[in-house]
């Protein structure tokens, strides 16, 4: 613990404590209760705040900001019912493992025992979302509560960890601040049981299936199983949704498996050995009348090689030099098409598309049924040059297995911006440039980066 300068209270010590531990972004929807954690997050230096017209508009925004940046953001919403409001997207979140610092202002501790109309338990409500939850009573708890749900959110596999601020500790002076606290990694996977897996990869051909999740869908995961895949002749999977799914040339690819029952059992026919990576066994979404809700064919084992809390993309790694030491990931190559002729049709736009797309170039999509096409379009270039998005809010959106997937093109400039940057050409398809929902002191309202080119 160090002591602070004299005149700081509970909200400066928390924004100032959640700025020392990396938190740069604060989306919020504030209220009364929350008007001194507001005063002092904007006194705070490399704290960002963002205020949202709606609370699950915050939780959603962090919930992305996490899964892209890889890091936490911290939302502050206004007691319980601002908590609730955004609990649909905390429930995402929680899914994903999407690590995010929950800030929620609460009543003053000595006015909680009259039962104000707004009174409730948020502590219950954010523990139904697996949340670690403090809740410090006097200002000088404040800042290690903060470094402890900091340390929790990160630390492996990631998860939403709560601070519940009551009015008077917000307000009351402290001269307390903590130390950092180191967040917990992702554990190792013993070397005997990759060894074992390895074994029955080489001996079980394509009656193996490996199911991949997590951190095992982003680009070091995907080339080791791919090595492993084109070494043994198992069927590879990613999970019908992913927190996060890097694609493009360069980068191997793998069917998503299905949302409905009978589509996984149909892609999963003839397996007997279902090895996970970064996820688990494939449940399905609902209960259907006279269908199965475990999906893993009936007499199949499942076999786990790395947990969501353990580290998948260096087990894969490791299996695939035990299993295939020489061989290199096979991957989608650019294959840039022709210029179609004749009529435009929903066969032939994509292939326009493909013909002109340049490097660096990001796509927003509004084009919903007619971009089937778009899953070949978007392998012309390396993954990390081509970049895809959605228009922030489309009329229609169809998604799910045997559909690609684009990121949405975010709600704020700011938030829009750091996704454009870097880009030279911005190709539209059944959308225009984007531009800002609303005009903002000193922010832009045409969100093509300057000097880019819309196409």
């Amino acid at each position: 613990m160090t002591s602070t300068p004299t005149g700081v209270d509970g909200a400066r010590a928390l924004m100032r404590t959640l700025a020392e531990s990396g938190i740069d972004t604060l989306f919020t929807n504030p209220g009364t209760t929350e008007l001194h954690l507001v005063e002092a997050a904007e006194a705070t230096p490399g704290l960002r705040s963002v205020l949202a017209l709606f609370e699950g508009t915050v939780s959603g925004a962090a919930d992305g900001f996490g899964r892209i940046a890889g890091r936490p953001a911290a939302t502050l919403l206004h007691l319980g019912p601002g908590q609730g409001n955004g609990w649909a997207n905390f429930h995402n979140a929680r899914r994903a493992r999407t690590p995010i610092i929950s800030v929620i202002g609460d009543q003053a501790t000595f006015h909680q025992r009259n039962d104000p109309p707004l009174m409730s338990d948020i502590a219950a409500v954010a523990r139904a979302l697996d949340s670690r939850v403090a809740s410090p009573q006097a200002a000088g708890e404040v800042s290690a509560a903060a470094r402890a749900a900091v340390a929790d959110a990160c630390s492996a596999p990631g998860r939403i960890s709560t601070v519940v601020m009551p009015a008077d500790v917000s307000w009351s002076p402290t001269e307390v601040m903590a130390s950092a606290l180191p967040a917990r990694p992702p554990a190792a996977v013993a070397g005997q049981r990759i060894r074992a897996i390895a074994e029955l990869a080489r001996t079980g051909g394509n009656r193996v299936a490996m199911l991949l999740g997590g951190p095992a869908c982003r680009a070091a995961g995907l080339q080791a199983a791919s090595r492993i895949a084109a070494a043994a002749g198992i069927r590879v999977f990613t999970d019908t949704y992913t927190a996060r799914l890097e694609h493009g040339a360069g980068l191997p690819e793998f069917p998503r498996l299905g949302f409905y029952p009978r589509q996984v059992l149909r892609q999963l026919d003839g397996v007997t050995h279902l090895i996970t990576a970064g996820t688990r066994a494939p449940v399905a979404f609902f209960a259907y009348l006279d269908q199965p809700v475990l999906l893993t064919p009936d007499g199949a084992a499942n076999l786990a090689l790395a947990d969501v809390h353990e580290d998948a993309v260096t087990a894969l790694a490791d299996l695939a030099d035990l299993i295939a030491p020489t061989l290199k990931p096979r991957v989608n190559a650019p294959s840039r098409p022709g210029m179609p002729a004749g009529p435009l049709t929903l066969d032939t736009w994509p292939q326009v598309l493909g013909a002109l797309l340049p490097d660096h170039a990001i796509i927003c999509d509004e084009s919903i049924s007619s971009g089937a096409g778009l899953l070949a379009a978007s392998r012309i270039a390396a993954a990390s040059g081509i970049r895809v998005f959605l228009d922030t809010y489309t009329t229609r959106l169809e998604h799910g297995a045997g559909l690609p997937e684009f990121p949405r093109l975010g709600f704020y400039p700011q938030q829009a911006l750091p996704q454009l940057d870097g880009i030279t050409h911005l190709i539209t398809a059944g959308t225009r440039a984007p531009v800002a929902f609303f005009a903002y002191l000193d922010q832009p309202v045409l969100l093509t980066p300057d000097g880019a080119a819309d196409l």
